[in-house]
């Protein structure tokens, strides 16, 4: 139950990261704002995913997939935004 509920709390924490940096990137259009916002989403997702689908840990790693998709757009991004600097 307490698993489930944290579980909840990160997801939704993740999801209000993503719309706040969704709300960043209406207001200036930058793009390191957008892919933030994506990466937060896609993050969120991903633990809803892990805790709603009932997924076995033997079958778990695709899941982890999506996050490293996550981090690796956010790394693209900021070398992005520095190398345009």
């Amino acid at each position: 139950m307490l698993l489930a509920f944290l579980s909840g709390a990160i997801f939704f924490g993740l999801a209000i990261a993503g719309l706040f940096f969704l709300k960043f990137w209406r207001d200036t259009q930058d793009e390191l704002f957008a892919a933030f916002a994506l990466a937060f989403f896609l993050l969120s997702v991903a633990q809803a995913i892990l805790a709603l689908g009932g997924i076995p840990d033997e079958q778990r790693a695709w899941v982890y997939l999506v996050r490293l998709a996550a981090f690796l757009l956010l790394i693209v991004a900021i070398l992005r935004k520095n190398r345009a600097l």
